[in-house]
């Protein structure tokens, strides 16, 4: 076992090993958008999966194309839009929690009247 490890630390990290850890991350962020009912809770896990995501886009980058940048300027967008995206968001949350004083997700459908 510990010559495996060895071996498997001494050359470069195989893409299956970033695939493994994207999905990790963007299967952990669907639970924590499913169970959780706060919505900052919820929006990290939204994060997390956005994440999970551009971690994809920079390996398959690296994997098919060795040379080019594609793949790695696609993702500094993706984390450009994301970051607006999640500005807005907790904007939006701060003015729930104004008017509700909770961001439970229950909690909403006293807005919808």
């Amino acid at each position: 076992m510990y010559e495996f490890i060895i071996n498997f630390l001494e050359g470069p990290v195989p893409v299956e090993a970033y695939l493994i850890v994207s999905a990790i991350m963007f299967f952990a962020g669907v639970y924590g958008f499913i169970s959780r009912k706060n919505l900052m809770m919820i929006l990290i896990s939204v994060e997390l999966m956005l994440n999970a995501a551009d971690l994809n886009f920079a390996v398959f980058n690296r994997y098919l194309y060795p040379g080019q940048l594609e793949g790695m300027f696609f993702t500094l967008f993706s984390i450009a839009v994301a970051a607006c995206e999640t500005a807005v968001a907790i904007a939006i949350i701060i003015n729930i929690y104004r008017n509700m004083q909770d961001v439970d997700v229950e909690q909403l459908d006293e807005l919808k009247g």
